[in-house]
């Protein structure tokens, strides 16, 4: 089910997130230029000589006359940074490779760092197709016994874990790691959950800041609930625009209008709440609602992927899911042997310990029937995807404003199509930041930065490389 992102700030038990006597990484060769090393770091920050934990990182040197490390997250929450890094060519472009050595990191709970775990593969296959629109008793109350199965299985796997796994967590270890590295100050490029990450860092760190870029931003102010349906109004104005392209390729499977092709797709949902789509990948799984929904979301992050859904919307149209299932799998990160990555984990555990959600299953229904208002096709899916914070075993911490007084200037990037961080979210961090400077791309899809427009790409290696701040609220146009 779809998540939404919220965002804390602990308060600091130490202001500069350092102990005095910096680990040191040892580093080993992993292939492909990369070499691989362990971070070990307090798992409570508030007692540094306790229980460490390992922190996963990757390292690919830099190839030119370098500056330094530029640390890279990819978002999630729950996304693998490892990866993102070994994917360094489409992370940052030659020219930031050639000048820093480019650093990915699995933030605790995450991927290689002590995994949060929670649900056997069977059991997340059955969360993830939930139907996310309930329209019965029945229905309602499978979710609320999935939702805490979900919880209790997070506490019963990784109990001592799940109070520690917070994005100020997260950005204590980024602030051991930068100096384990031997940088003075970060350099760090975050997208989506990555610019909450980023931002929490600036706030608890501000004077170990050299350039951070926070593209496609989540907005640290917002509750929880209003989050999920801003997130859900941006998924409805990325699928208009998708269906506005739709009718100038010769394969879209519509006739007519953007309010008619919603209307089947609307019929599609609703038929497979009941009925489900043929899968020819042949692994039992039935195509109903909640997996339909999510292989529709899967294709608007990337306006590159559009044809893909093109071809999936025809199929579906004729009763086959198959594409629809593929492109929901990527999503959630499950493996062609049927495994799961911990991204699902993972996301739901941090974002349930990053904000306070309401304990009320009631306050979801309500929020949901009031989404479906502006976000007709993914209010109700993206409101209830949170239902396991409700019964979730840790409490949130205190959250704070995120304001990084004192930091240099911080480049915040938002798209304006963008589906899973509208870009007025964006505006609100450059806003909410006393340092944050706005760049806006008239563009399709989640994030800018090397996804086609020139104008980003200059600007954000300009200002990683040369510390030239573009100024606040310069627009880079549309593509073609």
């Amino acid at each position: 089910m779809a998540a939404a992102f919220a965002a804390v700030v602990l308060l600091a038990s130490a202001c500069t997130g350092t102990t005095g006597k910096e680990a040191a990484l040892d580093w080993s060769d992993c292939g492909d230029g990369f070499e691989c090393a362990k971070l070990a770091v307090p798992l409570d920050h508030e007692k540094p000589a306790g229980e460490k934990i390992g922190i996963s990182v990757i390292r690919l040197p830099a190839s030119g006359d370098r500056i330094g490390s530029i640390l890279i997250n990819p978002g999630g929450p729950g996304s693998s940074g490892i990866q993102y890094a070994r994917g360094a060519t489409s992370a940052l472009s030659k020219a930031v490779r050639a000048r820093f050595d480019v650093i990915g990191f699995d933030p605790r709970g995450v991927g290689d760092s002590s995994p949060v775990r929670c649900l056997s593969t069977n059991d997340l296959d059955s969360y993830v197709g939930l139907d996310g629109t309930p329209d019965s008793p029945d229905e309602v109350a499978v979710l609320e016994e999935s939702s805490r199965r979900f919880a209790s299985g997070c506490q019963a796997r990784s109990g001592d874990l799940l109070a520690h796994i917070g994005t100020a967590d997260a950005a204590r270890d980024m602030d051991l790691l930068r100096a384990a590295l031997g940088d003075p100050r970060l350099t760090y490029l975050g997208k989506s959950y990555g610019t909450q990450l980023g931002a929490v860092y600036a706030d608890l760190f501000p004077d170990h800041v050299r350039a951070l870029v926070l593209d496609g931003a989540v907005d640290p102010s917002l509750p929880p609930l209003e989050l999920n349906a801003a997130q859900a109004r941006g998924f409805e104005v990325a699928l208009d625009a998708f269906l506005e392209n739709c009718f100038t390729a010769d394969d879209c499977p519509f006739k007519g209008s953007v309010a008619s092709a919603r209307a089947e797709i609307t019929k599609l949902l609703r038929h497979t709440d009941t009925t489900p789509l043929a899968n020819a990948m042949n692994d039992g799984r039935p195509v109903g609602e909640g997996w339909t929904a999510l292989g529709l979301l899967t294709p608007l992050y990337d306006r590159q992927a559009w044809p893909i859904l093109r071809q999936a919307l025809g199929q579906a149209l004729k009763g086959d899911g198959t594409t629809l299932l593929r492109m929901a799998d990527l999503l959630v990160d499950r493996q062609e042997d049927g495994g799961y990555t911990n991204q699902t984990e993972a996301n739901m555990a941090i974002n349930c310990v990053d904000s306070t959600y309401p304990r009320d299953p009631e306050a979801f229904a309500a929020a949901a029937r009031k989404a479906v208002k502006d976000a007709p096709l993914f209010g109700s899916y993206v409101m209830w995807g949170s239902l396991p914070c409700a019964y979730w075993p840790v409490k949130a911490g205190a959250k704070e404003k995120i304001d990084a007084p004192g930091a240099p200037p911080i480049m915040v990037v938002g798209t304006k199509r963008d589906p899973a961080t509208p870009y007025e979210w964006s505006k609100a961090l450059a806003s909410e930041l006393s340092s944050g400077v706005l760049v806006g791309f008239d563009g399709d899809g989640h994030t800018a930065y090397l996804s086609g427009s020139s104008c980003v790409d200059r600007l954000v290696d300009e200002y990683l490389i040369d510390l030239a701040v573009p100024k606040d609220g310069t627009s880079c146009p549309k593509i073609g």
